[in-house]
């Protein structure tokens, strides 16, 4: 008899592999935003927020993920609308952070290299339409500043066959999702869809990054 979750699981362990192939020595950014005396804040965007809000609940010095829209309106921020991917909105989280822990640009590397692929136009994995965008929506210009020029080395070095398509973008502001989208893949471990893309995030996050994960 098929066995759906052995074979999902399987799945996910041949994704974390070949994650980790990509994964090996990726570079660290060349610059970074100076720690500050309070809490910094960074907002990204790559697929369904599920996956990326997940990945960084996981990350030491990460005192909260949410899970939200940014990009467009506030009168279109609810999830049936931005749906459809006319809203101007990505599905992002909003990152609150202790920089004394954990610094702007080491929370690129995890978003690059192991929650999601920047390579990726509009879409990823299995969603597609421009509300799955990868984007970086900046605080500040040294965030924008940090962003750019971590792309462009990545590029550079051609860490990936294919050029990064994520958009850097000022943060205009970010607006909540529903309440049920919160903590979605901790509240939902075995939803097949939670376990084959986004469970093998995190397995690489704590492979790849043991020293950035929470205890």
């Amino acid at each position: 008899m098929f066995n759906r979750k052995l074979a999902i699981s399987f799945l996910a362990a041949a994704a974390v592999m070949s994650a980790a192939k990509q994964n090996q020595a990726f570079p660290d950014p060349p610059t970074d935003v100076p720690a500050s005396g309070g809490d910094q804040v960074a907002v990204f965007a790559g697929g369904c927020f599920w996956g990326i809000e997940g990945v960084f609940e996981k990350v030491k010095g990460v005192k909260t993920a949410v899970a939200g829209y940014s990009g467009g309106e506030k009168s279109t921020a609810h999830y049936e609308m931005v749906s459809e991917g006319t809203t101007g909105h990505a599905e992002s989280v909003q990152v609150t952070f202790d920089p004394a822990q954990i610094t702007y640009g080491q929370l690129l590397k995890v978003f690059f290299s192991v929650a999601h692929d920047p390579t990726e136009k509009n879409r990823q994995g299995p969603d597609t339409g421009t509300q799955y965008r990868s984007v970086i929506f900046y605080a500040n210009d040294e965030q924008q500043k940090v962003a750019n020029a971590y792309i462009e080395k990545l590029d550079a070095a051609h860490v990936y066959s294919h050029p990064i398509v994520t958009q850097v973008v000022p943060l205009k502001a970010f607006y909540a999702a529903e309440a049920h989208h919160q903590h979605y893949m901790e509240n939902n471990p075995f939803q097949p869809y939670i376990m084959y893309n986004d469970a093998p995030k995190v397995s690489a996050l704590k492979k790849y990054y043991p020293d950035l994960c929470k205890r």
